[in-house]
Formats: structure tokens, sequence, C-alpha cells
């Protein structure tokens, strides 16, 4: 593994500023290919940190999202349904917010602007989704447990970005009806896209003390290992 270097940059957007954590690989040259962590709805814990330095330590500049900003996070079911859901009510803030962030990683000297994937888990997963679907830059997009209701305003006829979406089948979440739709929706924009779905998966199956069966979040060491294996996989295929 390589051993890397943590640095938080700041941006703003609406006068909020974003505090992206950024874990870049030491004694490399030239533009890396860069992966975001989108986190479930606490905010950018150090659940996303850890996975942006494992992605450091194989080559990739790694960056946890601080999509609420100030480094908010919460702590309770009620803090963190408080923190997500202006974004959930207003999709196209959530779109302007993701793609300013693209926008500035673009410009970024270290990072090569054509190999941006964005990973994310429950309500990053749909973060992912929804910049996938408005073109805003990925060349690749993961949604791990993720939600996929689409945004109520116009999307373009096609997505560019190649897709893997990790489904658990008893995710209480997500209907088999959305499951179809997210599916049919892909296929009809010429996406390339995969969906795995585990069968004895629940919601947050990666997410290490998810244990709350009657509210559908559950974490499973095995399914986190397949996870990181189908990940890993599909980066080495999109980044090279």
């Amino acid at each position: 593994m390589m051993p890397t270097t943590p640095e938080i940059r700041v941006l703003s957007h609406h006068q909020t500023g974003l505090e992206l954590y950024y874990s870049y690989p030491e004694n490399t040259q030239g533009r890396l290919p860069a992966v975001l962590i989108f986190s479930p709805w606490t905010g950018r814990t150090s659940f996303a940190e850890t996975k942006a330095q494992s992605l450091a330590e194989k080559g990739y500049v790694g960056i946890a999202v601080d999509l609420y900003g100030e480094g908010r996070t919460g702590s309770s079911k009620e803090e963190c349904s408080r923190l997500m859901t202006p974004f959930i009510q207003d999709r196209q803030f959530l779109r302007d917010r993701m793609a300013a962030i693209l926008a500035h990683l673009q410009q970024d000297e270290r990072i090569n602007s054509s190999k941006i994937v964005a990973i994310g888990y429950c309500f990053g997963g749909l973060c992912v989704l929804d910049a996938v679907r408005n073109n805003l830059g990925l060349c690749a997009g993961v949604s791990i447990h993720g939600l996929y209701g689409r945004p109520d305003y116009q999307l373009p006829k096609t997505y560019t970005s190649k897709v893997l979406t990790l489904h658990g089948f008893k995710d209480p979440m997500i209907s088999q009806a959305e499951v179809r739709l997210l599916q049919e929706e892909l296929q009809n924009a010429a996406v390339d896209w995969q969906m795995i779905t585990y069968g004895q998966g629940y919601h947050a199956f990666t997410t290490p003390g998810a244990n709350d069966p009657d509210f559908g979040t559950v974490f499973d060491a095995c399914l986190d290992e397949r996870t990181t294996l189908y990940v890993d996989a599909f980066l080495k295929e999109v980044l090279g």
C-alpha cells in the first residue's frame, strides 16, 4: 500500500464552506484519477475519510465530500434526517452543489479531470445517481445500498457515466418497483450499467455498527468484503 497524505480543502457554495477531505498517494507524479466518497445521511464522518484513505493507498486521490457544509454531521436519526431533508426536498439544489464540487475538482492540477469516479453510500448513493443523471463530469458512479428515486426536474435523454449499483434484496427502503424503474431508466439512458443484488442484504450492509433490523439497517461483513472486491475491479476497469 502507498503512504498517503491527508488534507482539508474548503470550497464555498452559497456562502457555505464545504470541507473536502483529500487523501493523496505520496511519491506520485502527474495528474491522478480521483474517487469521491458521498457519505450516508450522517455527513462526512470517519467512515468516509477512511474510505478516502484506502483509495489513496491504491493510487487514487480519495476525497470524502462534506455535502452539508461546515463539517456538519448527525449522531442520531433525528439529526441525520434534519441534515439530509433539505437536499431530498430540493434536488435541484443538490445537483447544483454537486456541480460546484465537480467543477472545482476538474480545475485541480493534481487530478485527471477525465477520470473522476463517485462512490456513494445510502443517501450518498442517491447523490451519485443524481450526478450521473445530470452528466456532471463523472466517468463512472457507484451506488452502494443507495436510494433510487428520480428527481422531478427534466433530465438529459442520455447519461455519459458508467454505473455500478450494489443492492440488498431485503432493503426495506427500496421497493422492487423502484429497482425496476432504475434499471429501465439506466437502460433507456443508454448507460453501460450493472446491478449486483445481494439476496441476504439489508440497507447499510457495508456500514460497521449498523444493527437495527426494525429500521432495516444491518451490517454484513461478508457483503462488505464482496463489495470491496467488486468496486476495486470496477475502478480498475474505468480508471486503468
